[in-house]
């Protein structure tokens, strides 16, 4: 009887699978980079399968997505970009890849910035060659009806406001729910608890850097101008339209961090840091390598703002008047 009994529970040891309740199948969603996953995980919770597309240590505006990425976006439910410099090259050929896939573009209804690297007025170092060069230039771009080039002049690095984060957030929980509404209450209880977290963020960082006398700092890559923007700081860009300075601006930057009283140069981990290093050097700052791209969005942001505060705090200088978004503002 006992051997009988051992069996049986055997027999329904090995039959379990065919008996259990099969869970949902998972949403697929390719993300553009590292933080906008974050995001969706943050949301989508159990439900989602995440990818991204730029994967760590490359860089969002000469990213080659591999045979692979492109394979794996056939089966994908969702792709959300936010218009990293790759995506403008790549869009149509992802959308070949999976021409049903609806695409999330995290910049709707948000308020875009422009992207200083190509805001050629205030670029001293130029001669008069040059200027008459980008004059034509810019009158090319007004009579071409190229959104590739007029999306390229606008800020894509819309995450590292925690702000702006909090309403991409709404959005993600929306589309998610539209694609997979047996999941609703799951997304809404997730974005609920993943914006009390981004809401403590931004209090945090915000009640770091009130104090500061300095509100500017040094960027190789200007992608910190949302951040900026949100508490009222000002970033200096190292590097325009992805080339490096020429030594009349180099003679500028070193003058004007003087003058401002500015100590923190940052570098993404991917660039040359000897430019920052010089200007380091002359203004008896420090070079930091952090990158807008990391994973660990919380903590990365946090770094971000006590290295700031930390190189900042020793200074005296007047605040620029500088920002277009409201650190207040709540999202709906």
């Amino acid at each position: 009887m006992r051997s009988l009994a051992l069996w049986f529970s055997l027999l329904i040891a090995a039959a379990g699978p065919a008996w259990s309740i099969e869970e949902p199948a998972r949403l697929r969603v390719f993300a553009s980079v590292l933080p906008i996953q974050t995001f969706v995980k943050a949301v989508g919770g159990e439900r989602v399968t995440t990818e991204v597309m730029v994967l760590p240590g490359h860089s969002p505006a000469t990213y080659d997505p591999s045979p692979k990425q492109v394979a794996a976006l056939a089966e994908a439910d969702l792709y959300i970009r936010v218009g990293v410099p790759f995506e403008t090259a790549w869009m149509k050929r992802i959308q070949t890849a999976n021409p049903d896939m609806p695409i999330l573009d995290l910049r709707d209804g948000l308020r875009l910035r422009s992207q200083e690297a190509h805001d050629h007025a205030h670029e001293h170092e130029q001669n008069a060659v040059s200027t008459q060069q980008h004059a034509q230039e810019r009158m090319a771009d007004a009579s071409s009806e190229s959104a590739a080039a007029k999306e390229m002049e606008m800020d894509p690095h819309i995450w590292t406001s925690p702000l702006l984060a909090r309403k991409m957030a709404i959005a993600i929980r929306d589309r998610l729910t539209a694609l997979d509404p047996a999941g609703a209450e799951l997304y809404a209880e997730n974005q609920q608890r993943f914006d009390a977290e981004l809401l403590n963020l931004h209090q945090s960082i915000q009640s770091r850097l009130a104090g500061l006398g300095n509100r500017t700092f040094l960027v190789y890559h200007p992608a910190w101008g949302y951040f900026a923007d949100t508490y009222k700081l000002q970033q200096i860009p190292i590097e325009r339209a992805g080339k490096e300075p020429g030594p009349r601006r180099l003679s500028a930057l070193i003058a004007q961090a003087q003058d401002t009283g500015t100590r923190a140069i940052f570098v993404q981990p991917e660039f040359d840091q000897r430019t920052a290093q010089q200007i380091a050097r002359s203004i008896n700052g420090r070079v930091e390598a952090v990158t807008p791209l990391a994973a660990d969005y919380m903590d990365n942001l946090q770094r971000f703002a006590a290295i700031l505060a930390d190189a900042n705090s020793v200074s005296e200088a007047k605040v620029p008047e500088t920002g277009n978004l409201d650190p207040s503002a709540d999202a709906q």
